[in-house]
């Protein structure tokens, strides 16, 4: 009998296979020599790894460009083995960490939906120079390093610069009978960057845009006439910056100007784009170029992610009316029918407020521009609700104080035809809480979507193994109609099945074992049980109940009378740099993981482990290899959450909190086959309402108040015993997510899901039927839905045909 093949050998005959298909063996070979002769230095023999790496992705890249092309064609005219280690290769490609947190994920997951549905859509963003930053552990604490992901170039982007626009910032206004003009601004250039984003075996390949900041050349070499030509030329950077960087935080606003500057540069770049395509003779106009704007929503849709393109709204405005001489009522129909509003966060820290102040500056026509349609909304509610000042004062998109600030979330809401939240119960939330009065106002414009993920790259490539046992199963559909994994029910008691699945996930846990003991020089014990939650740190995701859980756990090692399940908890995430209690809480994770890993007692019963730099790549190793998924946050705090779905299509069980798509998630595969704990949405609202008190849990619960203690008293610092005094003080007087509220009902779940563990086959069972309830949770479907219901348009399954055949 064969030796199974391991999933390298799996992805690699994968890899082959799509290669191969790319057209003739010989052809991709000798594109592949071609490329490798053009990269490597003249006066160097030595081909490394990274040459084969960029010789490898150029030929992939040859071959998706005549696609490419191929797909804006039909877009907008029509409305053999290479000997090497494909898998070592793989990992020399950086991950783009160009987003924060879940969102920039979702995105991601969206572009691969969009393009596998054939739906004619681009991805705009901005391309930083350094992304998320690298996290380095020393010594316990997070250490942040810039992230020169493009240090060795990038193969898969291709520089436009017959794209590259103009954006202005600052100057003045004028105004005179002719119109409105912006005038004496300061502008910068967006240059475009396109990367290529196939669609799953349809040989679509739509486009992601990112723009890059230049400075123009006569850029303050006015500063050249008193003689300074060098200061001059050194401030380009002024305007280069601009894409420099990205803002680390996750769930806050910063209100800083380089960050509404980045908000307003993607946003003018991008519109100027949509509009000189929507212009040029495409989606089957037979003018040379259009000129009447009157079916642009027809054809173009804008969907706002969360609030940071919320300038969207006044740019098209502007555009609409100062440049294109277009009514401002007619303008503003085709402004709100174009765009469309999704609500990312209900946590108001989050909430994006700019001070009039900075825009007054930045952008004074914006400001103009806000403050008319503010007056035209306020004039509505005003009709509606005669003599209802406070509610003029909620609905306000500027709110009054010391500080007058533009609330953008409202701008989205009023600016947009469609507004929705990303799970079912953090679209109530959105309608009965945040934008209540906006909901009584226009109740029509409320749409659910519950997010997604890719199944192409979160279970294909991933987790190759569980692939092929569901395939041998079910066929291969599943991957592009996910909802036809709920053909396993048939197999939840399948002998044969349990045993492949449990093999599989063995596999992969063996695999993440030899990866952490080479990266992280950690033994694990690779039967224990992987329990991990991966995200970013943050007080209302409640690492800190995880942390109290390790503890309790560790408290009891001497006591035979509580059964001990061998547990590795591995915990990972980055924190934003100036967020000081997220940094505590990465110290007191690495601190338990100091006491309890070095308790010679202990051994290999219970480990704790920070997974260093958590990101894209690393979270495709580690998804697949856990059996315990955990999704604690606060009812009510997490918007949906993606972490969750990929946990689940790879076989973990989750506990959770009834929070964010949990809920949905409980629902499609049972209550009962998750480990759901805690307080509801309505218990924690009336926690709120009479006071939440955290002494009295310290009082009554004794684990829970050995555990403080020890925190407490440095028994986790012995170098430093007050170390964690600021986390303690938080718990014990400050802490929004009642940490201590929900700690006994998660640590009795924890028994039941130890009781779980000791039985395999009862285990594997509940694994297959959450695999087997996971297709809702298909980026497909969530296109689909968000096609058919706010875009106006259809999913395409039309195959474009290839570039070596004829088009129709």
């Amino acid at each position: 009998m064969a030796a199974p093949l391991s999933d390298g050998e799996r992805r690699k005959q994968i890899s082959v296979r799509g290669i191969a298909g790319l057209g003739d063996v010989a052809e991709v070979r000798k594109s592949f020599n071609r490329h490798l002769h053009f990269t490597l230095v003249k006066d160097r023999n030595v081909a490394t790894p990274r040459d084969y790496f960029f010789a490898l992705a150029h030929t992939v890249r040859d071959h998706l460009v005549g696609r490419w092309i191929r797909t804006q064609q039909h877009y907008y005219e029509r409305d053999p083995k290479l000997g090497l280690d494909l898998e070592e290769l793989e990992e020399i490609e950086e991950d783009a960490g160009l987003g924060n947190g879940g969102l920039g994920r979702l995105a991601a997951c969206f572009l691969d939906s969009m393009a596998t549905l054939g739906l004619a859509a681009y991805g705009y963003g901005i391309r930083y120079e350094f992304g998320i930053f690298n996290q380095k552990i020393v010594d316990g604490w997070q250490v942040e390093e810039a992230d020169d992901w493009l240090r060795y170039g990038n193969p898969w982007e291709k520089a436009r610069p017959e794209y590259m626009l103009p954006v202005h910032f600052y100057g003045r206004v004028e105004h005179s009978p002719e119109g409105v003009k912006w005038v004496d601004t300061q502008v910068v250039l967006a240059m475009p960057y396109d990367t290529p984003v196939p669609g799953y075996k349809n040989n679509t390949v739509n486009t992601m845009r990112l723009w890059s900041a230049k400075a123009p050349n006569d850029f303050n070499l006015q500063e050249f006439n008193v003689g300074d030509y060098i200061e001059a030329v050194l401030d380009r950077n002024l305007a280069e910056n601009i894409s420099r960087v990205l803002y680390p935080n996750d769930n806050f606003f910063e209100g800083k100007e380089l960050r509404l500057k980045q908000e307003y540069f993607v946003v003018a770049a991008t519109l100027q784009d949509i509009i000189r395509r929507f212009k040029s003779s495409k989606f089957g106009c037979q003018d040379p170029v259009r000129t009447s704007f009157e079916t642009f929503p027809d054809k173009v849709a804008i969907q706002l992610n969360d609030t940071h393109p919320a300038l969207s709204i006044p740019e098209l405005m502007r555009i609409l009316v100062d440049v294109e001489k277009v009514d401002w009522d007619k303008a503003w129909e085709i402004t709100k029918q174009t765009c469309a509003y999704t609500n990312h966060t209900v946590l108001p820290e989050a909430l994006e407020r700019w001070p009039v102040s900075m825009f007054e500056k930045l952008l004074p026509r914006h400001l103009e521009i806000i403050y008319a349609l503010n007056q035209m909304h306020l004039d509505r509610v005003a009709a509606l609700y005669p003599g209802d000042i406070d509610r003029l004062r909620r609905m306000s998109v500027i709110e009054e104080g010391d500080c007058k600030r533009i609330n953008m979330a409202h701008l989205c809401v009023i600016g947009s035809h469609a507004v929705n939240g990303v799970a079912r119960i953090h679209s109530d939330i959105v309608k009965n809480t945040v934008f209540k009065d906006f909901y009584e106002l226009d109740p029509e414009k409320f749409q659910n979507k519950t997010n997604g993920i890719t199944p192409r790259r979160w279970l294909l490539l991933c987790n190759p193994g569980l692939a092929d046992v569901i395939a041998e199963k079910i066929g291969e559909d599943f991957v592009t109609d996910l909802s036809q994994l709920k053909k396993l029910l048939d197999f939840i008691d399948d002998e044969t099945f349990i045993r492949d699945v449990a093999k599989v996930k063995q596999e992969n846990k063996l695999k993440f074992s030899a990866y952490l003991e080479e990266h992280y020089k950690v033994k694990i014990n690779p039967s224990s049980m992987f329990d991990i939650q991966v995200k970013r740190i943050h007080e209302y995701k409640r690492q800190l109940l995880n942390c109290l859980h390790a503890i309790t756990l560790y408290n009891r090692k001497s006591d035979p009378s509580k059964s001990f399940v061998p547990r590795t908890i591995m915990i990972g995430g980055k924190a934003a740099p100036g967020y000081h209690m997220a940094k505590m809480i990465i110290k007191l994770i690495t601190s338990i993981g100091e006491v309890v890993n070095n308790d010679p007692y202990v051994g290999d019963k219970l480990k704790v482990i920070f997974l260093e730099n958590y990101r894209v790549s690393l979270a495709e190793k580690v998804i697949p290899a856990a059996d315990l998924s955990q999704q604690i946050s606060t009812a009510g705090t997490e918007a949906s959450g993606t972490g969750n779905m990929k946990f689940m299509l790879n076989g973990a069980l989750t506990i959770g909190t009834m929070d964010g798509a949990n809920v949905e998630m409980a629902e499609e595969a049972g209550e009962e086959n998750l480990f759901i704990f805690g307080m509801r949405v309505e218990e924690v609202e009336a926690l709120d309402r009479q006071g939440y008190n955290a002494r009295e849990y310290y009082d009554r619960i004794p684990e829970l108040r050995q555990a403080i203690d020890q925190i407490s008293s440095g028994f986790f610092s012995p170098r430093d015993p007050g170390c964690f005094r600021d986390v303690v003080n938080m718990l014990m007087h400050h802490d929004r997510f009642k940490v201590f509220a929900d700690y006994e009902a998660y640590i009795k779940c924890q028994g039941q899901v130890d009781q779980l563990f000791m039985d395999p086959r009862e285990w594997t069972k509940k694994v297959i039927r959450n695999i087997a309830c996971s297709g809702k949770f298909s980026s497909d479907r969530t296109i689909t839905e968000y096609a058919r219901e706010i875009w106006g348009v259809e999913p395409s399954a039309t195959k474009i045909p290839p570039p070596n055949l004829p088009r129709d």
